[in-house]
């Protein structure tokens, strides 16, 4: 007995040693870079690896083969701030940053949420945005007030770097900003590279320990610039010699991991705020464009690469969307999806973890059965649920469509089955009152809708 008790002794200090020291593994273990490239107003069919035949794009291609292709996702609205303040906060924008910041506008991100790069930084990363912010162009809203200890862009955007406008009204929207110290407004055709170049002296200088590197291009917005080394040279014309600029860029940054050995642990997000303005880029085979709730307008592409985390050749045709990014990166920081927590912010994200379908992971299902359309001023459009999508657009007849069957979206079918259209109107309705008419403060709960039964 005594030599069994003894055996059994010697086997549980064996199993504690061993986890110990796993332990010890893991907490010494590096903590993955975080890379988000957030393109402007590119539409999904603007990208080789989404069936661009007229614009060249291997860098950000091989990401995709190398990572996760998101067929099915979203932008938080087919317009620029509301999609970047669901990127930065885990939840759909509502009250002032609902609809685009301009020129006379005062206000912007609010101090008291938890910002992606807030809750990175309580885990220990150092911070960097570079390139259009759009949540705010005085100094309490200057990313370096929210969780980025390097910031080097313009806190508007390079259409508004107009002299005349800002004279004639007293503003300061055409800055250009280090930190919070305005520097001159570069030209718009050498704006990306100039992006670039910050960003990999980022990653060079940061190359010794964690660091979140939020990149934003203000291209392909209007208006169209491009330096003299691309000009020309797509067969898209200046459109297509602009996303090639930006694909460009996606390799040097990729270089920059390569050449400090961070590729493995280091994860890439290459994505856009919102579909393609009319006229300009292609959001084929989608019908709509910016503006619009129709798949052109909100549907963009997203390729994500992590060679330690995602399963690489991966394509991911479940709903998903932009605020899936903020718990899905403090997943990999470290800090289980949740920040630390900062007043009525806790648990607050309509985002959810989707790490394990990145992952390629068997048990891993669909995050998300719906998503809800939202447009200028957070007016609720539309929402989906599973295949079948309602629009009801203002003056406009219920538009129910197919989105399995009919991707484009050419076939009203409202007429044909009332009551999907009846039970989609419902879940929009309680979208409306219960999530956009509540006030942050009340304190809301995460699920604050009950989710849909799955088809």
């Amino acid at each position: 007995m005594r030599v069994i008790v003894c055996t059994l002794c010697a086997l549980l200090a064996v199993s504690i040693g061993t986890r110990a020291a796993a332990a010890d593994d893991l907490a010494t273990k590096r903590k993955p870079n975080l890379i988000i490239i957030l393109s402007d107003d590119q539409g999904y069919g603007d990208l080789s690896c989404y069936g661009s035949k007229t614009i060249r794009t291997p860098n950000i291609d091989r990401l995709a083969r190398d990572g996760a292709r998101l067929t099915t996702f979203y932008a938080a609205a087919p317009i620029c701030t509301p999609t970047r303040a669901a990127l930065m906060t885990g939840r759909l924008a509502k009250n002032n940053l609902a609809t685009p910041l301009h020129v006379p506008d005062n206000h912007g991100l609010e101090p008291r949420a938890i910002t992606l790069a807030e809750g990175l930084q309580d885990q220990g990363y150092h911070t960097a945005c570079i390139g259009k912010w759009h949540l705010g162009h005085k100094p309490d809203h200057y990313p370096t007030r929210h969780g980025f200890d390097f910031y080097f862009g313009t806190p508007m955007g390079h259409m508004f770097n107009r002299p005349a406008i800002g004279k004639a009204i007293g503003d300061t929207s055409d800055l250009f900003l280090r930190d919070e110290q305005p520097i001159p407004f570069p030209p718009n055709e050498d704006l990306t590279e100039a992006f670039t170049t910050a960003a990999v002296k980022f990653i060079d200088t940061h190359a010794n320990r964690p660091f979140f590197l939020f990149l934003a291009h203000s291209m392909p917005h209007e208006p169209l610039a491009v330096s003299k080394r691309f000009a020309g040279k797509s067969e898209g014309g200046l459109y297509g010699d602009v996303i090639e600029c930006i694909d460009w860029s996606t390799g040097q940054v990729l270089e920059a991991l390569s050449r400090n050995g961070l590729t493995e642990n280091t994860v890439v997000v290459f994505t856009s705020d919102n579909g393609p303005k009319r006229g300009h880029g292609s959001a084929c085979p989608l019908r709509g464009f910016k503006h619009q709730p129709y798949e052109g307008g909100v549907r963009v592409p997203c390729v994500i690469r992590g060679p330690a985390l995602i399963k690489p050749g991966l394509e991911i045709d479940s709903i998903t969307n932009i605020m899936d990014l903020y718990p899905t990166f403090l997943t990999y920081a470290g800090s289980g999806g949740v920040p630390k927590v900062r007043g009525y912010w806790r648990g607050a994200w309509d985002g959810q973890d989707i790490s394990q379908l990145l992952a390629g992971a068997k048990e891993a299902k669909p995050v998300h059965n719906e998503f809800y359309y939202v447009v200028r001023h957070g007016v609720p459009a539309g929402v989906r649920q599973g295949r079948w999508k309602l629009l009801e657009q203002a003056n406009k007849n219920p538009e129910l469509y197919d989105l399995e069957a009919d991707l484009a979206e050419t076939k009203n079918l409202a007429d044909k089955f009332p009551k999907i259209v009846k039970t989609l109107q419902t879940r929009l309705a309680r979208f409306e009152v219960i999530r956009l008419a509540s006030d942050y403060r009340s304190g809301p709960k995460r699920n604050w809708l009950r989710p849909a039964k799955p088809e």
